[in-house]
């Protein structure tokens, strides 16, 4: 009996509940999620900078310019302003390159995760039978335009 109470208790340590596995996997796509809005954050504020720079590349170096710094507006001149958005853009172009790669990382870890624990995603095997069928049956179809 004392040997039979330990072997449930270890293969219980051992496999993990469903509930974990989902647990698992929600916290998994919540990170992905959490990163894609980062990423998509971070684009949205480098687009913004490639038009100020393309902007302030035509105005004189010394008219005067308003800078957001901290939630505090700060007087500069575009002279002043210019290298640091430079810098700026060059940075941000790192970082969603960065997220980009980790974004795909997760992806994987995500499809590997769902293969490893035998994960099906209700509605997601009905869109891909139809997407094949659709594209069977567009290659099939014959367009005429009526003149």
């Amino acid at each position: 009996m004392p040997n039979e109470r330990k072997m449930v208790k270890s293969t219980s340590r051992n496999a993990k509940s469903n509930e974990d596995i989902y647990a698992g996997f929600q916290s998994l796509r919540n990170e992905q999620r959490i990163m894609a809005n980062k990423l998509s954050e971070m684009e949205t504020e480098l687009n913004e900078h490639k038009i100020v720079i393309d902007t302030l590349k035509n105005v004189d170096s010394k008219r005067k310019c308003y800078r957001m710094i901290g939630g505090i507006l700060c007087e500069r001149t575009v002279e002043e302003v210019m290298p640091s958005l430079l810098i700026n853009k060059d940075q941000l172009t790192k970082v969603i390159g960065t997220l980009n790669e980790q974004l795909t990382s997760k992806g994987i870890e995500i499809n590997e995760y769902k293969e490893k624990h035998n994960i099906h995603i209700r509605g997601q095997d009905d869109l891909q039978r139809q997407e094949e069928e659709t594209k069977e049956n567009k290659r099939n179809n014959i367009v005429i335009n009526s003149i």
